[in-house]
């Protein structure tokens, strides 16, 4: 697990999370440096993005779990053209689904760091970073 320092530089500040109640607790997690996934309280399933019930046992009742942020690429897309203008300046870039074993598999989507250029091979191992901007922290994934 490691922070990275620098940051991509977005003309107007680019685009940033707008935590809502139920996903808070993630960002406020990611901004400490930690990640933590929810997790059903009645059957333990684990779930990403948050949801109020669970689709499992349709219980209400979850907590947010640490989990180490360690990861396996289970797909990935190299972006060529900008989802938005403050991103044109940004690309290449490589957008990761990563799965995260130790969250019962859960996938979460981040940015891989580094060459943009560079082979990306599904089932590769890779780590969390922590990318801190002025009011929020990114995950973005490493090769491990």
């Amino acid at each position: 697990m490691t922070s990275r320092s620098e940051t991509w530089v977005l003309p107007g500040g680019g685009p940033r999370p707008e935590p809502t109640g139920l996903d808070a607790p993630f960002w406020a997690a990611l901004g400490e440096h930690r990640l933590v996934v929810q997790r059903c309280s009645a059957c333990q399933a684990w779930r990403f993005g948050p949801e109020h019930l669970c689709p499992d046992c349709r219980s209400f009742d979850y907590s947010w779990e640490e989990v180490p942020p360690v990861g396996v690429v289970y797909s990935w897309e190299r972006v060529w053209h900008p989802a938005q203008p403050a991103l044109s300046t940004a690309v290449p870039y490589v957008v990761l689904l990563v799965e995260i074993p130790a969250a019962g598999g859960v996938r979460m989507l981040g940015n891989l760091v580094g060459d943009p250029l560079a082979d990306v091979v599904i089932g590769q191992p890779v780590t969390g970073v922590f990318e801190d901007h002025d009011s929020y922290t990114l995950l973005q994934w490493e090769r491990a």
